[in-house]
């Protein structure tokens, strides 16, 4: 008989992992910061061309429709947030098809928490501050980067000014791939692999390390602003811990006809790739419309700084039933 049938973590950790997360949940009760439970379904999904959205044809009121399980629970709390609901946080279950491997798993628990009238600075600083709470035998320094200084530092190239096609010879270089097998390969999907593989196993190494001032086309649902240099760039930032990303945040873009315009543009991209459309959240765009007040939110992966809390080798270690055994 085989063992599949038992849990991916031991009892043990199981109860540390419920001692951390009602320390998260008393770190924002302080802060009167409202929990709140969302759906795990809903009739849009993301359309960044990086995720991969799971779907299921469902029997409703209205007939057959197709809904989307939640990459985020970003879309729904929104609509909280426009509704009047204040400063909220969420423990949510998320799903990101193809993401298995020793910081992933396809369902996972996602931190996000959403704070009206908060700049970009002020949610860095409560999410540095959480981190330190969660993992007190950290004391390193919280160190930030840009996104720019950080390509020069590592690869001595300019992620704004550097051409395409340096950037795939690069990428395909420190991908150990052939000549030309990034050829057909867009500019973000370059950095991407190159941050991946170069940069962020730098990040985070006896510190937290803060990056801001990513390309203005990364920004997803963020703002966007000119920087020191006059480039155009998100108002976002992500959080590092020993060469793992554990937090991206943004200043939330508020501006309906932005969003639907960056919907748009996903779609097409996705088009462009061969890769399936994604349903887009009109409730989400009603709820711009109806206006979502100005402010700062963030999504943390909490299984992920579990598994750096309790040294952990893999994400499995710290869920009850890793995808593969559920």
């Amino acid at each position: 008989m085989t063992e599949s049938w038992r849990p991916t973590a031991t009892i043990e950790t199981l109860r540390e992992r419920a001692r951390l997360l009602a320390s998260v949940r008393r770190f924002f009760a302080a802060r009167d910061v409202l929990e709140v439970e969302t759906p795990v379904l809903g009739q849009g999904g993301s359309t960044d061309v990086h995720l991969v959205s799971l779907s299921t044809m469902a029997r409703t009121d209205k007939g057959q429709r197709k809904l989307w399980l939640q990459t985020s629970p970003e879309f729904h709390m929104k609509r909280l947030l426009a509704a009047g609901s204040g400063p909220i946080f969420q423990l949510a279950r998320s799903f990101r098809d193809g993401e298995v491997g020793a910081r992933h798993n396809l369902e996972f628990t996602m931190l996000e928490w959403y704070r009206p009238g908060f700049t970009l600075a002020d949610l860095i600083d409560e999410t540095t501050t959480l981190v330190a709470n969660i993992l007190p035998s950290f004391h390193g320094p919280v160190v930030h980067y840009r996104y720019r200084q950080l390509f020069h530092t590592y690869l001595a190239v300019d992620p704004f000014t550097t051409s395409l096609e340096a950037l795939r010879r690069l990428a395909a270089e420190r991908g150990q791939m052939p000549a030309g097998a990034m050829a057909n390969e867009g500019r973000d999907t370059c950095l991407d692999l190159l941050m991946g593989l170069v940069i962020e196993p730098q990040l985070g190494r006896n510190e937290l390390s803060v990056v801001v001032d990513y390309p203005a086309s990364q920004a997803a649902l963020a703002r966007r602003h000119q920087d020191t240099d006059g480039e155009w760039v998100a108002s976002r930032f992500e959080l590092y811990l020993n060469g793992t990303e554990l937090a991206n945040g943004y200043d939330e873009l508020t501006d309906v006809a932005e969003q639907r315009a960056r919907f748009i543009e996903d779609n097409a991209e996705r088009r462009r790739l061969g890769l399936p459309e994604v349903d887009v959240d009109e409730r989400l765009l009603e709820a711009l419309e109806h206006g979502m007040p100005d402010g700062a939110g963030v999504a943390l992966g909490i299984d992920r700084l579990v598994q750096l809390a309790l040294a952990k080798a893999r994400l499995e270690d710290v869920l009850t039933f890793s995808t593969p055994n559920c």
